[in-house]
């Protein structure tokens, strides 16, 4: 039997989309596998009073079990409440993460999902648009948003691969969007999947730190698609900045995690401040968890308490979500905006 997200006391995307757009900074898009993921989340974005998207990838629901995540976003909604010193919970939403075929989007929204995105990306460019819109019009009559695809985005993270990237083609984005009657779109101006999202060789060298520094955003490319597409929401993804300091701590107890470079967050900020009004953000998360694991594991080698090593985990990812919500996204303070 289908459950509403409604019942479940989510929201969709559209008005927070307009809210981002019309303050200019972004919505959060984190990725979570398990609970100590959703703790965090939730904790950093009530206390800092930002609108969040859960998102979930087809890898993800197959590891945590749909109904599990239906309930886990349900309690999310109700820890949001219980935290908010009277508020009521923040503005959630439980988006499917690049969906691939039009089943699994039809299940998400028939378990509980508020927002799902289909990725046609690969596909020729009508084979996109017509699997785009059979799922905008099964999502819409439910009143779910949907989000589509056009460009390429290399890298790899989850059952999401590809070995180089293609940027969006503006001159292509009016006629997908009115073709689909999608709810935002989902471009490649150069960011990427995974913690390696740049080869050494795309890179230049930082003279004062050493560190790798990648090639800018296409920011023309979003400018023209602004263009063409004048107040539509525009999404990024791979957007994990990839912290240094979380790759160092990794790496000093016992990692392997060699030239893994991200997204500047300067240039994230710059982004929010356009018509991009949802950053998605996956890497970044499970940096956090994996350096606070490995650093109780080799500083307390006779710990076994999973709470122990998985708590301290959780506060680093509390802290990554934070600095994201306040300095880089800048949706901090407007959760309960009018």
């Amino acid at each position: 039997m289908a459950v509403s997200y409604k019942d479940l006391g989510l929201v969709n995307s559209r008005e927070m989309f307009k809210k981002a757009m019309a303050g200019h900074y972004a919505i959060p898009a984190f990725n979570f596998n398990n609970m100590e993921q959703l703790q965090a989340i939730i904790q950093a974005c009530t206390e800092n009073e930002s609108p969040v998207i859960l998102q979930v990838s087809k890898g993800a629901r197959q590891y945590a079990n749909q109904t599990l995540l239906r309930y886990m976003a349900q309690g999310a909604v109700e820890y949001s409440r219980e935290i908010s010193n009277g508020k009521g919970p923040i503005p959630i939403v439980l988006h499917l993460d690049h969906g691939d075929s039009f089943e699994l989007c039809k299940s998400c929204i028939d378990f509980g999902f508020s927002s799902v995105m289909i990725d046609g990306s690969a596909l020729p460019y009508d084979e996109n648009v017509a699997l785009t819109k059979k799922v905008v019009e099964y999502a819409h009559p439910r009143d779910v948003t949907v989000e589509g695809e056009l460009g390429v985005l290399a890298g790899v993270e989850d059952e999401v691969s590809a070995a180089e990237s293609h940027y969006t083609k503006p001159e292509q984005v009016v006629d997908f969007v009115t073709k689909t009657g999608v709810d935002s779109l989902a471009i490649s101006i150069g960011t990427s999947h995974g913690a390696y999202k740049f080869t050494p060789e795309q890179c230049t060298v930082d003279p004062k730190t050493g560190r790798l520094v990648p090639p800018p955003l296409a920011f023309d490319i979003l400018k023209a698609i602004e263009k063409e597409l004048p107040g539509f929401p525009i999404v990024l993804h791979g957007a994990s900045s990839v912290p240094q300091e979380e790759v160092d701590i990794i790496n000093k107890y016992g990692g392997a995690l060699k030239a893994a470079v991200g997204i500047p967050e300067e240039q994230l900020r710059e982004a929010a401040k356009s018509a991009v009004c949802k950053i998605n953000i996956d890497s970044d998360s499970r940096l956090a968890m994996t350096a606070g694991v490995r650093k109780v594991f080799a500083e307390k080698p006779a710990e076994f308490d999973p709470r122990k090593y998985l708590g301290p985990a959780r506060d680093r990812m509390k802290a990554m979500y934070t600095h994201k919500v306040i300095n880089v996204l800048g949706s901090a303070g407007h959760a309960y905006d009018k």
